[in-house]
Parts: C-alpha cells; structure tokens; sequence
C-alpha cells in the first residue's frame, strides 16, 4: 500500500486531490443536466458517487472519460486543467471507464479483449509479449484463468475483473466504475471488492457509482451525493448508515409500499413441474390475482429463467403452464403474449428497449394493433396511447419525443414496466431485476406502480438478488438454488431467512 493510500485510509485530509470537478456545468438544449458539480478525489481512495436517477451522474461520469464535453466550469488532474474532447484523451491522460453495460469481446481470448482499445500500443505485438502483459494484469485483480482462455467461458464476475484489469493495463490514474456489482452473485461482488481494494492501495483513485448503498458503505472511504443537477453533500462513510444517504438523496426517505392482504384470492397461473433441462427443474407453482410473487436467487439459481419459461422464450421447457384453466402453449413467446403474459427482460438495452427511437415509440410498440388501422400506424391514436401509458407509468409527458437513450437508468426502467401496463390484454406480468440500476426515490416509484397493478387484478412476478426489495415488494417470497424452489414464504421472509435459502448458508441472523 503506498503512503498516499495509507493516509487515505487513516482519514487524512492532506493528501493532494487525483482528480477534481470545479462547478462543472452540461446543458442538454434547454434541458440543464448538471448545473454544478463539485467533486474532489484523492489518490488512493475509493469515492462513491450517489444520487437519485436524473442527478446528472451519469452526465458527470462522461465528462469525466471525454464522452462529453462541459459547458463550463473546471476539470483538474493532479492539480493542471484539462480539456477532454473525446475517450482518446482521457485514455492518454490516465482516466478509464468501466462501465455496467460489459464491453468485452466473448469469442476472442482474455489476452486478446485486455489489448482492445489501448492508445499508443505498437501495430504488432509478439503474441507471447500479449500473454505476458496478461498475466501479469490478470494477477493484479486476483484472476487465476489462463490468458488463452476463451471470455465466453467466465463467469459475469470474472469478466467484470477483465474490464478492471484492461483499465489498468492503460495505466489508469483515475478509474471510474458505473455499477460494476449490477448483474453479480455474491461472491463474485467480492472479488470485484478485492479487485478495487487492490486498485487503490497502488494509488489509483477509484470512483464508484452505486445505487447499492450497502456496499457504498462497506467499500468506499468517502461519498459525494448529487440532487437535481447539483452537488449536495459531501462525507466519510465511516460510521455512516445508508439512510443518511439517502436523505441526502432526496430530502426524505421514500414511502413504503403497503402488502396485499393475505386471503383467499382466485389462481390465475399454475405452474406444474416446469423444467428446462441444464437449467431448473420441477418448479410448481399457484400465483393468484392481485398479489405480487418474487423469485429469489442468486445469478445461476434459475429464478430468472423461470420467468423466460413462463414468456415462452425457451423452446425445451417441459411441464404445464395454465392460466385461467387453459394451457399456455410453449416455447412460443407470442402465444404467450397473447394470451395476456408480459415479460420485462433484466437486459433492457439488449432486449427490451428501442434505444434511439424516443419514449411514445416505445411506450406503444408491443400495442401496434391499437394505434394503427390496416397496418398504417396513426399518429393521434399513438400520441394518445403513450400519453396515456406515460401517466400510468409516472413517465414526465415532456420526455415523450425524448430519444430513450438519453433517459436516466431509472426514467429508462419506467418505460419498460410502463408499456405492459394500462394494457387490458395483460393479466401476468413477469418482471427480471425489475429496479437494477436505479436508485432509492426511482425503485420506490416503480414499486407503486407495480403495486397499483396488483390492486387492479394483475399478478405480478419479479426475479431479484436484491434482498431489501424481495422484503417490501412481495406478497409471497419464493427462493431458488440450483435450479430448484428451497422455500416459499407468504408474507413471513426475513432477509436473514431468505439469504440461508439462497446461499445455503446455515446460521445466518
């Protein structure tokens, strides 16, 4: 650990400032993203930046890599100003982006993906001088594969530290990671922990961007916290509780979203021995109307997979799936669809939304039928559609023409949950992660809507690895392991209860 690290550690003040944000200003037409940003990070430490989905993170974030450029304001390195127009200049400077959405490469090698991006690397590379730099990268993150080992072959976790390691192999001075536990099991988040730990202790200056306030708490030394556009707080997290952050988030904490009372309500769903074979196995299940079911497992349990069956989207599921009395075909996702079965994938920019079309096209996309007559789409049925679905969804109307590229991780989620809802035609929706990525004031919102949806007759199932979430949103708590159903819980899991299931960790309190 070098001194600067040492005396970030301590809580040290006096160590010069890596990286600093001068009231950094970016408008976005006339929409002002981030108004003032003041930020100031250490060599050596590790500094959370937190707020609410629409504080302008994510904008600070591409300032930051040369992404974007700043309206105004100051960005300093080691105390000089600089001007980043573009990744390139950022990489040269020693800034490095590794962000949520992966951006390795599955059929080429890990020593291939490590060398991908680098500035200033010579035209041709002896390929035992690649393995080499490789293992050497590969050790300083804690991985133990070969560099000739195929990325396809390694776990999320294991290419989150691929990602980290390519970073660093750019010399990185600064290196900001944009929710890298999102998609990750429990043992992989603490590899990536050691990973970062590691990072910082040779004197990198680490940002962390999270909406995960536990590990905020746990990894980082110091948290700044953004509102509205503006830097607000500033603090050590020593001793700190994640309400205090929130607070700081949003000026209170959120509401909690009432339980549908326990009582005999109709089954609407019967699931029967469902099996998809390698996958999950023998899940048998009554999901009745109003209530809201969450499938808890860590990644690999088979809880989200157990939705995707349910949708159709796997063509070997065996075993009977009924609603309403009436088999659903399957393999088939538009059988299921039509038979009133929406399903939100946890990939939203992969399989769920329409990045560059704007928020009206995607609110209204899965309803063609209902805005168009003989195949032609008309414009008034469709802005009068999404207006609709937008109120329903709490989706700000202004941001109907809004490209939904350019929404925040929580107002994108918004509109994948809001386009299956004010739909008659849906009686079960399935929802994988339905809050990743987004923050405490976000996640509250959704989960009224998900709740006013239940009120209204629909049965709602969400897959999460988000303890506190399976806690307030679901009526009945059902955990998986190893592709099989462990316990089911109506209206009585503790979070210790649920992490025994899902860990088969004995003993846990």
């Amino acid at each position: 650990m070098t001194d600067q690290s040492t005396q970030v550690q301590a809580g040290r003040v006096d160590v010069p400032a890596r990286l600093e944000l001068r009231s950094v200003r970016r408008s976005f037409g006339a929409i002002q993203a981030v108004s003032d940003a003041t930020l100031s990070i250490r060599a050596g430490e590790i500094h959370a930046l937190c707020g609410h989905n629409g504080a302008g993170k994510s904008t600070v974030v591409k300032m930051i890599c040369g992404l974007l450029e700043p309206g105004g304001g100051e960005i300093l390195l080691d105390g000089e100003p600089v001007s980043l127009h573009s990744t390139h200049d950022a990489q040269r400077l020693g800034i490095a982006l590794v962000d949520q959405e992966l951006s390795v490469i599955p059929h080429l090698t890990v020593a291939e993906n490590l060398m991908l991006g680098s500035v200033g690397e010579p035209t041709f590379l002896r390929r035992s001088t690649i393995r080499r730099r490789a293992g050497e990268l590969l050790a300083r993150v804690g991985l133990t594969c070969s560099p000739d080992t195929l990325l396809e072959h390694l776990s999320i976790g294991e290419r989150q530290l691929v990602e980290i390691a390519r970073a660093l192999s750019r010399g990185a001075r600064v290196l900001l990671l944009d929710e890298p536990t999102a998609t990750l099991s429990s043992a992989e988040i603490e590899l990536v922990f050691d990973a970062v730990r590691a990072t910082a202790a040779e004197g990198c200056a680490v940002i962390f961007v999270s909406h995960r306030l536990g590990e905020v708490i746990e990894l980082c030394d110091r948290v700044t916290v953004m509102r509205d556009g503006r830097t607000v707080a500033e603090s050590s997290t020593s001793g700190m509780h994640p309400n205090e952050i929130v607070h700081q988030m949003l000026g209170a904490l959120p509401e909690k979203v009432a339980k549908a009372p326990l009582g005999a309500a109709p089954v609407m769903l019967r699931l029967r021995e469902l099996a998809v074979p390698g996958v999950f196995q023998d899940v048998s299940l009554d999901i009745s109307a109003g209530r809201i079911y969450a499938l808890a497992g860590q990644v690999g349990s088979g809880a989200s997979e157990v939705l995707r069956s349910v949708a159709g989207l796997y063509p070997s599921s065996t075993g009977a799936i009924d609603l309403d009395d009436r088999p659903v075909p399957q393999g088939r996702p538009g059988a299921a669809q039509r038979r009133g079965i929406a399903f939100a994938s946890g990939d939203r920019k992969s399989e769920g939304l329409f990045l560059t079309k704007d928020v009206r096209t995607n609110l209204v996309v899965t309803r063609l039928p209902s805005v168009s007559t003989a195949g032609v789409v008309r414009r008034g049925r469709v802005r009068r559609e999404s207006t609709d679905v937008a109120q329903v969804a709490g989706i700000d109307p202004s941001r109907l023409h809004t490209p939904v590229e350019q929404l925040s991780g929580g107002n994108q989620q918004k509109v994948l949950v809001g386009r299956s809802l004010a739909d008659d035609r849906v009686k079960v929706l399935l929802l994988d992660e339905p809050t990743r990525g987004v923050d405490v004031g976000g996640r509250g919102a959704i989960h009224q809507t998900l709740r006013a949806a239940a009120n209204d007759g629909m049965a709602v199932i969400f897959a999460s690895t988000e303890l506190d979430e399976l806690i307030e949103l679901a009526d009945t708590v059902v955990t998986m392991r190893e592709g099989r159903i462990v316990s089911i819980y109506e209206g009585s899991a503790t979070e210790a209860a649920v992490l025994n299931d899902i860990t088969h960790a004995e003993g846990i309190t």
